[in-house]
């Protein structure tokens, strides 16, 4: 793993204007992304946590570029790709890539397989159509399905299979970077093992870093260096793997960690369980982000928005408690 780090982000924000009334004036912002900050070297993975609604997916499609950020820096390889836009930006499609939670979505119905793995080089203009389809075969044959499936559409796969197509796509022009949407989450428990392992396999083979994204912190176990921890547009904790499940310090971290389920019906797990849902990141709470639902806020925490600062050796934590 490289001391340099391949991916950069600084202090990135993506605000979504919300229109309202009849004029549709913008008078708030959905906070999607709140001032992230995070790297990721080579041949590693970052894996993101949190709820449903907290930004993780907005982020990814930020740092693809999907999406222009509204205030920030994105440095890939030491170059700002922030404002990048059209001829300029193409280089860099083909080093980062993006696998999506729901295949079916994000395959094209009426494509069939061999079209959809064509298309990646078709846009980059690499190889005459004899090269190609030698490449779609090739890289059917890496993820695990037949040379037959060039005829077929998406639809006439399971969604273990899809997402194989999905990944094959991802890794196409082979990319140096990986943003990894939720990948499994639309899988039965059976078929996320077999993904979870395809992923670790391609990554010493072609030494991919992966930005693993996900709610579910067993699943981020298994395949992860490091773990941040994101909450309600910001990263609330951030240490490598071992660390955050050994000792987790941030109230919401542990709670997260008390809900991974125990293979062992005779082992008692005390749940630290959180009340309410997510705040709206249209209007949320004032100081810290988290303190209308934690069960140690403090008159500081209402007030006071606490800063990321470091514990200990790599891990870091937005929180006001005596750590």
């Amino acid at each position: 793993m490289s001391d340099k780090p391949i991916l950069e982000v600084r202090d990135l924000k993506m605000h979504f204007p919300v229109k309202e009334g009849i004029l549709l004036r913008t008078n708030k912002f959905n906070k999607a992304v709140d001032g992230i900050s995070l790297t990721i070297h080579r041949g590693e993975t970052l894996g993101l946590v949190g709820e449903s609604g907290c930004g993780k997916s907005t982020l990814g499609r930020c740092i693809t570029r999907l999406y222009q950020p509204t205030s920030g820096s994105i440095y890939f390889e030491g170059q700002d790709i922030t404002h990048l836009k059209g001829n300029a930006l193409l280089p860099f499609r083909k080093d980062i890539q993006m696998i999506f939670q729901d295949p079916m979505e994000s395959l094209n119905a009426r494509h069939t397989v061999g079209d959809i793995l064509e298309e990646p080089f078709i846009v980059q203009k690499i190889g005459d159509r004899i090269s190609r389809k030698k490449q779609v075969l090739k890289l059917l044959d890496t993820v695990g399905l037949p040379a037959r499936s060039t005829s077929r559409y998406p639809f006439e796969f399971s969604g273990g299979q899809r997402q194989r197509i999905g990944i094959a796509r991802s890794i196409a022009l082979n990319p140096k970077l990986v943003i990894c949407d939720e990948p499994v989450s639309a899988l039965d428990v059976s078929i996320q093992s077999q993904i979870l392992n395809l992923l670790i396999d391609l990554q010493k083979e072609f030494n991919l870093s992966y930005l693993f994204i996900a709610h579910d912190l067993a699943v981020v176990k298994h395949i992860s260096d490091r773990i941040a921890i994101m909450y309600l547009g910001k990263v609330v904790e951030s240490a490598a793997g071992e660390t955050i499940y050994r000792k987790p310090l941030h109230p919401y971290t542990r709670s997260l960690i008390s809900a991974i389920p125990v293979p062992d019906p005779h082992r008692k797990v005390k749940r630290q369980v959180i009340s309410g849902d997510v705040p709206s990141p249209i209007d949320p709470p004032s100081g810290c982000p988290f303190h209308p639902r934690c069960p140690q806020v403090m008159d500081r925490c209402k007030h006071e928005p606490p800063q990321l600062r470091s514990v200990a050796d790599k891990h870091l934590v937005s929180c006001h408690l005596d750590l």
